[in-house]
C-alpha cells in the first residue's frame, strides 16, 4: 500500500457515516432481513450460492447471544420458505463464547439442530487468535452430533496446518479456508504475503489429499490458479469443493470462476452493525476509499 493510500485509510474514520454508507452498499446487503433476502435472490438468479452473516461480534450479556441466535433462526426459516440456495455463517463471540463456553455450545447446538431440521448448514467463522482453540473445541463437540456444521481456518496462522490435520483425523473435515484479517504477532502468524499464499496452497492441498470439503475463500487470482491446479490434480468433481468470495469484491474474478464451471458462494453480511465491517472492507480497497475522502472534502469546501 502506498503512503497516499495509507493516508486515505487513516482519514476514513473522519468521514460522516451517511457518506461511508453510500459507498459501502456494495459490501453490505442492507440493514434489514428483506434487503438481505433481496441480495441473495439476485445472487441465486445469477448462478451463485450465498452464506449469510448477521453483523456484530462481541457481546456482553447472555440475552444478546440468545437474540442473535434467534435472528439466525429467522433467517434459516426465511431461506427455507423461499427455497434459496444459502446457508449461514456465525461468529462464536456473538453466541457468547467469551461469556460462557458451555452457554455458547448450548446456543450453537440448538442453532445447528434448527438448521438440520430445515436441511441447511452452519459455518462457524474464525476470529482472532485468542478464540482459535475454543472455536475448534466447540466445533469438534458439535460434529459429534451433527454433520451440517463446518469451520473456518486461516492460512496466515502458523498453527493452521496442524489444526487442519487434527480436525480431519477427528472426521470433521468441512472447511472454509481463508487468509485471515486480524492483526496478529509474528510468533503465531506469517506476516509476509508470499509466505501466507504458500501456506494457503500447502494447507489446501493437505485438505484435498484427505478428501475434505473446502470452501476456497480468496480474491487472490494466484491462489485461485493454485486451487484450480489442485482441483485438476486430485480430479475433484464439481460438488466436492466450492469457491467463496465477499459481496462486492472483485466481481470480474467472480465471473471468471463461474464461467470456468466452478461453484461459487458469496458471503452476504447485513445488519445494523454495518459501519465497522464497511470500514474494514474499504481499508482493503483504497481506490474506493479515495472517492469517499474526496466527497468528504468537497462537502467541507462547499460549506465555506
Amino acid at each position: 500500500m502506498s503512503w497516499f493510500d495509507k493516508l486515505v485509510v487513516m482519514t476514513l474514520p473522519l468521514a460522516p457515516k451517511p457518506l461511508v454508507k453510500r459507498f459501502a452498499r456494495r459490501y453490505v446487503a442492507g440493514e434489514t432481513l428483506e434487503e438481505m433476502l433481496g441480495a441473495v435472490r439476485r445472487l441465486n438468479r445469477e448462478g451463485m450460492m450465498a452464506t449469510i452473516d448477521v453483523l456484530g461480534e462481541f457481546i456482553s450479556h447472555k440475552d444478546e447471544a440468545l437474540q442473535a441466535a434467534q435472528q439466525y433462526k429467522t433467517i434459516l426459516e426465511a431461506v427455507a420458505r423461499e427455497r434459496l440456495d444459502a446457508n449461514i455463517s456465525v461468529k462464536l463471540s456473538q453466541m457468547g463464547l467469551l461469556l460462557d463456553k458451555d452457554l455458547c455450545y448450548d446456543i450453537m447446538s440448538d442453532l445447528v439442530a434448527t438448521a438440520a431440521r430445515l436441511r441447511n448448514f452452519v459455518r462457524i467463522d474464525m476470529e482472532d487468535s485468542p478464540c482459535t482453540s475454543d472455536t475448534i473445541a466447540i466445533y469438534l463437540r458439535l460434529r459429534k452430533q451433527y454433520d451440517n456444521v463446518g469451520i473456518v481456518l486461516q492460512a496466515y496462522l502458523r498453527r493452521t496446518l496442524g489444526d487442519a490435520r487434527d480436525i480431519m483425523r477427528a472426521g470433521a473435515g468441512h472447511f472454509r479456508l481463508c487468509k485471515g484479517i486480524y492483526i496478529e504477532p509474528r510468533q503465531i502468524a506469517f506476516r509476509d504475503h508470499k509466505l501466507i499464499n504458500k501456506n494457503y496452497a500447502l494447507v489446501l492441498e493437505e485438505m484435498f489429499k484427505n478428501e475434505a470439503y473446502v470452501g476456497i475463500a480468496t480474491h487472490n487470482e494466484e491462489l485461485v490458479w493454485d486451487a484450480m491446479r489442485l482441483i485438476d490434480q486430485y480430479r475433484l468433481k464439481r460438488d466436492e469443493y466450492e469457491f467463496q468470495m465477499l459481496l462486492g469484491v472483485d466481481e470480474e474474478l467472480r465471473s471468471i470462476i463461474l464461467d470456468g464451471g466452478h461453484r461459487l458462494r458469496v458471503y452476504v453480511p447485513f445488519g445494523k452493525d454495518w459501519y465497522a465491517y464497511s470500514l474494514r472492507r474499504l481499508k482493503e480497497n483504497p481506490s474506493i476509499a479515495r472517492h469517499i475522502i474526496k466527497a468528504f472534502f468537497r462537502g467541507l469546501s462547499s460549506r465555506r
